[in-house]
């Protein structure tokens, strides 16, 4: 149990501010504050998606920019979008996250991000925050997944996944996305197999 934590909590401890600014905001974020302004950001921020971005060939070539950018495997990303917004740019939680990759108000600002509905800005900034989550846990799946949904300091805290439902279904759901894919893709399906 210690290893990671040891390095994770090593590393958020020597992390650069912004890391540490981005665990504080999250944790100290009101979300019925947050909820309560949604539809004020939705009538001041129209989306700015065509018809043509909106196809599945647009994303999937916005998906790959950003995650060559940041060095995070496509498929995780459309996995992340799956479920957190099932594919909707203009995705509204009932805890105020938004946009495809249901960034936080406070983590998009955070972000720069200035229309958390413009898919391209969104995906960039969700990438970012997905590579910084896989770097502070190790490249450990599941604890970056768990962080993404619930915040790197929760996942410390814990000493791993949390044992919130939501969170717990939410890493499940797309590790069994990740392996369906893998199953299923002929190269990956035999270099995943042990004889």
């Amino acid at each position: 149990m210690g290893d990671w934590f040891v390095g994770a909590r090593r590393r958020l401890r020597t992390a650069p501010r912004q890391l540490l600014g981005l665990g504080v905001v999250l944790v100290t974020i009101i979300p019925a504050y947050a909820a309560s302004r949604m539809t004020t950001i939705q009538a001041m921020h129209p989306p700015r998606v065509s018809e043509s971005e909106r196809g599945a060939s647009s994303l999937d070539a916005v998906v790959a920019e950003a995650a060559a950018r940041h060095g995070v495997p496509p498929n995780l990303v459309m996995a992340v979008i799956a479920a957190e917004s099932q594919f909707d740019p203009l995705a509204v939680s009932r805890r105020g996250a938004l946009g495809l990759m249901q960034l936080m108000p406070a983590t998009a600002r955070i972000l720069r991000v200035s229309d958390p509905f413009d898919p391209r800005e969104n995906i960039e900034a969700g990438v970012r925050h997905l590579r910084a989550m896989l770097d502070l846990f190790d490249d450990n799946l599941p604890l970056a997944l768990a962080a993404y949904n619930a915040g790197a300091t929760t996942v410390i805290r814990h000493r791993g996944v949390p044992p919130y439902r939501e969170t717990r279904q939410y890493v499940s759901r797309i590790l069994r996305r990740l392996d369906s894919e893998r199953a299923t893709s002929p190269a990956e399906g035999r270099r995943g197999r042990r004889s």
